[in-house]
């Protein structure tokens, strides 16, 4: 008998499969001897109250062992006789991209503009030992993209586009654990998800697909109004419709298209810090208790949003048991992320802090500034990013090193006289981030911080550290495409995709906007292979 079973329990009795097992008999009569298997299918955890539940949709098998499998595969055919496209970028988006491009018949050639995941983990090392950026390998560029070595988080809000079970399903036949398909905030780790874009680019390359590393693209191969394929840095041509998944941070990308007259918009940010606390302190808040988590609860979490003067103040890309990681991607910057290992076991716990920003607030952000980009231009946006990571890298040093403040001192605007230790690795430097900052934020900053600090008791203190600063949250450009069709408004064979489109807002929304993408192209270029 298969029975399934909707549960609210302890921590304890959820910690593993004996004590599920005892918990089915009990509440099936059934001996616990007879219960062969419990499988979770869903896992939240209530911390409204002092009491801890975990609410737990469970498959128990009564006499019966279990033959189904945890996760459903999909069939990726040869496509090497198929019809070509060019995937640009290989972060989700991309590979998501290309892996329905196969499922569809169609031969994809990736090409990426930074390292293999593996060697990138290199170039990476480097920013925080020799302060060094490459600006083609970093955090933002190679194989996996932003999110491969800046978290891995796959919850999204974005069920309405696409669907969230079928792209879990995928990450678990390419090596993520099945526990993805459970959880309500799914993770698979800085540390797992490397192997897993590993097996993906296998899974492309074994059925005819191409995977080009190190290879920028450079210009569109243009027929009348029409992209036809691509030029890159190495003097290679790649033939086929475009998919254009190059991600938020491809400032060359948005530059190149605006130089070509090829219509894109200013699109809404939110720009602020890195905030990291200690984690016991989190756990304390979030669980309610001078304890802690104990072992049977994971590192808490937490999301906060308020307004403040009209606009949005919120936690962003939070991260428990995690790191503080430098960010930049070229010179003269710098910027911070957070990650957290699949343990989520580190000392610290911290997550983006962030304002929202309009278009329209281009002038006042900029109001102490030279403004070499006129406000109504659709890189208005994307100029004060760079201008601020900019102002970063001086008041740090001019190396990696990030300005940080403590919290209460910053909402004070008192500069602070020691710091705390930190996970971010490249070293910080005491700095008055209330006084260099634009005050269009930080005055946002400091309100949404006082109204967290009454919501959730504990929360603002000095224990905490704003580390400077978080710009990355998602694009500041849209590359405007016709909501139908999925390609550019005016400029056939050419499909914006994901994060850097402006179109998906993390891991998860990409690689749905991915496999959209993919799926217009071939219903517009369909037919037989040439």
């Amino acid at each position: 008998m298969i029975k399934e079973l909707q549960l609210r329990i302890l921590p304890q009795e959820a910690a593993n499969e004996q004590s599920l097992k005892k918990i089915v008999a009990r509440e099936t009569g059934a001996s616990v001897s007879s219960v062969e298997a419990v499988r979770v299918l869903k896992r939240s955890i209530d911390a409204r109250q002092r009491t801890i539940y975990i609410n737990l949709k469970i498959r128990a098998f009564i006499d019966e062992i279990p033959t189904e499998p945890e996760f459903e595969s999909v069939e990726y055919k040869d496509v090497s006789g198929g019809k070509t496209a060019v995937v640009v970028g290989a972060g989700p988006g991309g590979l998501f991209a290309a892996l329905r491009l196969i499922e569809l018949g169609f031969r994809p050639i990736v090409v990426e503009r930074g390292k293999d995941v593996r060697n990138r983990k290199k170039d990476i090392a480097l920013i925080s030992r020799e302060h060094r950026v490459d600006p083609e390998s970093n955090y933002s560029f190679g194989e996996g993209g932003a999110g491969a070595y800046s978290d891995g988080k796959l919850y999204t809000r974005s069920k309405k586009r696409g669907s969230v079970e079928k792209i879990l399903n995928v990450f678990c036949q390419h090596g993520a654990s099945p526990s993805i398909l459970v959880d309500a905030h799914p993770h698979i780790g800085t540390d797992k998800l490397p192997r897993v874009i590993e097996n993906m680019r296998e899974q492309i390359k074994k059925c005819g697909g191409e995977v080009h590393f190190e290879t920028r693209m450079d210009a569109f191969v243009m027929k009348g109004n029409e992209v036809v394929g691509i030029e890159t840095n190495n003097g290679k041509c790649f033939m086929g419709p475009v998919i254009l998944a190059t991600g938020h941070s491809a400032r060359d990308v948005y530059r190149y298209l605006y130089d070509k007259q090829i219509e894109i918009e200013a699109k809404g940010i939110a720009v602020g810090v890195r905030l990291e606390h200690p984690q016991k302190l989190i756990d304390q808040i979030q669980y309610h208790s001078k304890e802690g988590r104990g072992k049977d609860l994971p590192a808490a979490e937490y999301s906060f949003v308020t307004q403040a003067n009209g606009r949005g103040v919120y936690s962003f890309c939070m991260c428990p048991g995690g790191f503080v990681v430098p960010a930049a991607s070229g010179p003269r910057q710098v910027v911070v992320n957070g990650m957290s290992p699949s343990t989520r076991g580190s000392y610290w716990s911290n997550s983006g802090m962030v304002v929202e920003i309009r278009p329209e607030d281009y002038t006042s952000l900029m109001s102490k500034e030279d403004m070499t980009v006129s406000p109504d231009s659709p890189l208005a946006l994307m100029a004060f990013q760079e201008r601020l990571e900019e102002l970063n890298w001086l008041n740090g040093g001019m190396k990696q090193i990030a300005p940080a403040q403590r919290m209460n001192d910053f909402v004070q605007s008192k500069l602070s006289a020691d710091l705390p230790v930190s996970s971010y690795t490249p070293g910080l430097v005491s700095s008055p981030l209330h006084f260099w900052m634009p005050e269009f934020i930080t005055s946002r900053l400091r309100e949404g911080f006082r109204t967290f600090g009454r919501n959730s008791k504990g929360f603002l203190t000095n224990e905490a550290l704003m580390i400077g600063v978080e710009t990355r949250t998602s694009s500041p450009v849209r590359i405007v495409r016709d909501k139908d069709s999925l390609q550019h408004i005016t400029v056939k064979g050419l499909f914006p995709c994901g994060e850097g489109a402006g179109y998906a807002g993390g891991i998860v929304s990409a690689a749905i906007d991915g496999e959209r993408c993919a799926e217009k192209l071939v219903e517009i270029y369909g037919g037989a292979a040439v």
